[in-house]
C-alpha cells in the first residue's frame, strides 16, 4: 500500500465529491434522520461503487501503457469538464430534486427504524452515483496507479467523508466553502492529471 496514492485519491475524490448530487442527498437524509443511521446506509453505498470502480480500473490498467496513459488523460480532461458544469447548476434545484427522490424512496412510512433508514439511505445514494464523476475518477486513478487497494482506500475514506460532512453539517459547510470554488478546483486539479498523461503519452 502506497500512503502517498491514498492521499491522492482521498483528496481528488473529496473534493470531487462536494459538488456532487449525492452530497445534497445526504443533507436531505442527514435533516430528515437520525444522522448516523442515514450515515450507515450511505457509507455502504459508497463502498459498494468504490468497488466496482476499482475493479473496472484494474481492468482498465491492462491496457497497453501509452494507450493507458491516452485513456486516463482524456477521461481525466471530461471529467474536469463535467465537474465544473456540476458546481455552476443551481444548488436549490438539485437540493428540491434529491428530497423529492427521498420522499418518494421512503413511500410515505410514518414510523421509520434504523434498518429501513439505513436501506433508503443505501437505495438512494447507490442509484445516484452510478456513472457519476467520482465513481468513473476512482476507476481512472485506479488504472493510472495499478494499486487498487490504495486508491480503493483513498476513496473510500473521501467518499465516507463527504458522506459525513453532508449529513452533519451540510448546509454549514456551503455557507463555508462556495459551491462553485469547490468544483473549479476540482476541476483544475483533474485538468492537471489529464494533461500531465496526455504529455507522458505523447513523449512516449
Amino acid at each position: 500500500m502506497q500512503l502517498a496514492t491514498v492521499a491522492t485519491t482521498f483528496a481528488l475524490v473529496f473534493v470531487g465529491e462536494l459538488p456532487d448530487k449525492t452530497a445534497i442527498a445526504g443533507l436531505v437524509l442527514g435533516t430528515r434522520y437520525r444522522w448516523w443511521w442515514a450515515f450507515a446506509g450511505i457509507a455502504a453505498a459508497f463502498l459498494t461503487h468504490v468497488v466496482i470502480a476499482v475493479t473496472a480500473g484494474s481492468l482498465l490498467g491492462l491496457l497497453p501503457e501509452r494507450v493507458l496513459q491516452v485513456v486516463v488523460g482524456l477521461v481525466f480532461l471530461a471529467g474536469a469538464v463535467l465537474v465544473w458544469r456540476e458546481g455552476n447548476e443551481d444548488e436549490d434545484d438539485e437540493e428540491d430534486e434529491e428530497e423529492a427522490a427521498v420522499t418518494a424512496a421512503e413511500g410515505g412510512a410514518a414510523a421509520i427504524g434504523f434498518w429501513k433508514v439505513a436501506a433508503l439511505s443505501y437505495g438512494v445514494i447507490f442509484l445516484a452515483e452510478w456513472g457519476d464523476i467520482t465513481q468513473i475518477l476512482t476507476a481512472n486513478l485506479a488504472a493510472r496507479y495499478r494499486d487498487p487497494l490504495s486508491v480503493g482506500l483513498g476513496a473510500t475514506l473521501g467518499l465516507w467523508g463527504v458522506g459525513l460532512l453532508s449529513v452533519v453539517g451540510g448546509k454549514a459547510l456551503l455557507r463555508v466553502l462556495p459551491m462553485t470554488w469547490i468544483a473549479r478546483t476540482a476541476a483544475l486539479v483533474m485538468t492537471v492529471l489529464g494533461v500531465v498523461d496526455l504529455v507522458r503519452a505523447a513523449r512516449g
